[in-house]
């Protein structure tokens, strides 16, 4: 241990114990790397909240349906529902009866391939699919023309639970012919007057928005709702439209 050179070195008892010798940067420049900070969740959960309320989150829905205007077919436009129970309860969130549980839910448009052009908010699931639909409708239909998107004379297919005055005058002011099955409402007889246009072959294509529902549905954050903020999951739901409507785009840049 006398040595010159090995005065230099700062031995740990184990290895001095078996003879071997482990030395410090005494005598020798020591690279040593900066501590790597780890990113929390915590900051991406702010973030995320941030551009849920900013409505960032929005506006890359918006530049999904931009990237991808040339591909739409608005032959005929699809409405339907989709209830997702709430484990957490929060803002629009009420007990539905066919559900047996507190759920939340919202009705995205779709076109005949599947891809989404327009969303209603979140809607408390003690609501039936018609309530505030005038509104809804009007919004999303203002929404899709704002990123020209041409649906004058689009077929408008959806089932008895949207069929009200309301939602078919919007889709006349907006010349979208609705193909909504008429709601008997428990009537013995048929109702006076014109027969209401329904078109079953058009109708039975609105088999694309079950297909869009199967693709939302892989998304385990809009299968079981856990946000509390309304926007929060709203957010959610931009971020998987997006990933959707860009799928495809997305597979071809993978495989070139």
């Amino acid at each position: 241990m006398s040595h010159p050179a090995i005065q230099g070195l700062q031995l740990h008892p184990i290895p001095t114990a078996y003879g071997m010798s482990v030395g410090t940067c005494a005598n020798r420049p020591c690279l040593k790397r900066p501590p790597k900070k780890e990113i929390s969740y915590y900051a991406i959960y702010h973030h995320y909240r941030k551009w849920s309320q900013d409505g960032s989150l929005e506006r890359v829905f918006q530049h999904s349906i931009l990237s991808i205007r040339d591909q739409i077919d608005t032959h005929h436009l699809n409405l339907d529902g989709s209830h997702a129970p709430a484990k957490k309860g929060g803002e629009a969130v009420a007990y539905q009866g066919r559900k047996k549980a507190k759920t939340s839910n919202v009705l995205p448009i779709t076109d005949a391939n599947g891809f989404i052009l327009a969303s209603t908010g979140i809607v408390a699931g003690n609501h039936n699919d018609a309530f505030e639909l005038k509104d809804n409708l009007r919004n999303a239909f203002r929404f899709i023309k704002r990123l020209s998107v041409q649906i004058a004379g689009s077929y408008f297919n959806a089932d008895a639970a949207f069929d009200t005055k309301a939602a078919r005058k919007v889709c006349f002011n907006h010349k979208v012919v609705p193909n909504i099955v008429e709601n008997t409402r428990g009537r013995k007889k048929p109702k006076r007057g014109r027969k209401r246009l329904f078109d079953r072959a058009v109708y039975k294509l609105r088999f694309a928005s079950e297909r869009a529902f199967a693709w939302i549905d892989k998304f385990r954050a809009l299968l079981v709702r856990f946000d509390r903020k309304a926007a929060h999951f709203m957010g959610t739901h931009y971020i998987a439209y997006a990933l959707i409507n860009l799928r495809h785009l997305l597979a071809e840049e993978k495989f070139q």
